[in-house]
């Protein structure tokens, strides 16, 4: 009976010795789940890499939406505070609106992606500073996904499709003063007529605009076509792994029918 065993493939067949010590003690169910074992096991090491993968690529983005929510949220801190508003100017009190609404929505966006990556980036470091492969269990990258996933979302798309709206109301704040006539002194004191065109500072407000929203639509085709194109490739890989599994379970299936028909 033991000539005729076909012994699984990734599973060491035993030798001699080892037949005639566990041919006493061992039936074909018992060396079934051995192999069963075995064979299982020996892809051990490539699912530790699958979620040592998963880990790293969790860090990476905390920390570049780390970096991007403190850079971007520190411009619009600094734009909204240096920014001069000419009393002498009636500006539109919807464009004031919209820019106090822009920069505290802007603001509040990248720092809640980066309390998200303050928060869980010290635990996925200390885990992955580690050098054992059974400690990638200890890291809440996975139980955390969703929140990674948020603080990366707001980092990157809306963050920066705020800050492209702040860069055009930033640009409608300072230019649409500047045909308004709100320096007197400098008039008088020139006697020359002055050469500048009128309505040069609305032509320079929507110069940017025209040139913004394009920009802006182009961010959007090219995060809805890089999220769709990591969104395939994650499918694709899934699909390999089950084709894998189930290839091994064709295997198992295909030995134990035949341990059974002997």
């Amino acid at each position: 009976m033991s000539s005729e065993l076909t012994v699984p493939m990734g599973s060491p067949g035993p030798s001699n010795s080892e037949r005639l010590q566990e041919g006493a003690g061992m039936d074909y169910r018992d060396w079934v789940r051995r192999s069963y074992l075995e064979l299982v096991t020996s892809n051990h090491h490539s699912v530790q890499a699958l979620s040592w993968r998963k880990l790293y690529l969790s860090r990476a983005k905390l920390k570049a939406s780390s970096r991007t929510s403190a850079l971007l949220s520190g411009f619009a801190m600094v734009a909204m505070v240096e920014v001069q508003l000419e009393m002498q100017y009636n500006y539109p009190w919807m464009l004031l609106i919209a820019f106090s609404i822009c920069t505290t929505v802007l603001v509040a966006v990248h720092l809640f992606a980066l309390l998200i990556s303050t928060c869980i980036l010290p635990n996925v470091e200390a885990v992955s500073n580690i050098h054992n492969l059974n400690s990638v269990s200890e890291s809440p990258h996975e139980r955390m996904h969703h929140y990674i996933e948020l603080a990366w979302g707001f980092s990157t798309a809306l963050g920066i499709l705020l800050f492209l709206a702040e860069v055009v109301l930033l640009c409608w704040i300072k230019f649409l003063p500047v045909d308004s006539g709100t320096q007197p002194a400098l008039k008088q004191n020139c006697s020359l007529p002055s050469t500048q065109p009128s309505h040069s500072g609305w032509q320079a407000a929507l110069a940017s605009t025209i040139i913004m929203v394009p920009v802006g639509l182009i961010f959007v085709v090219f995060t809805i076509h890089f999220y769709r194109s990591l969104v395939r490739h994650k499918t694709e890989r899934h699909h390999q792994e089950i084709e894998e599994l189930h290839k091994i379970k064709v295997q198992l299936d295909g030995h134990e029918r035949g341990l059974q028909a002997v």
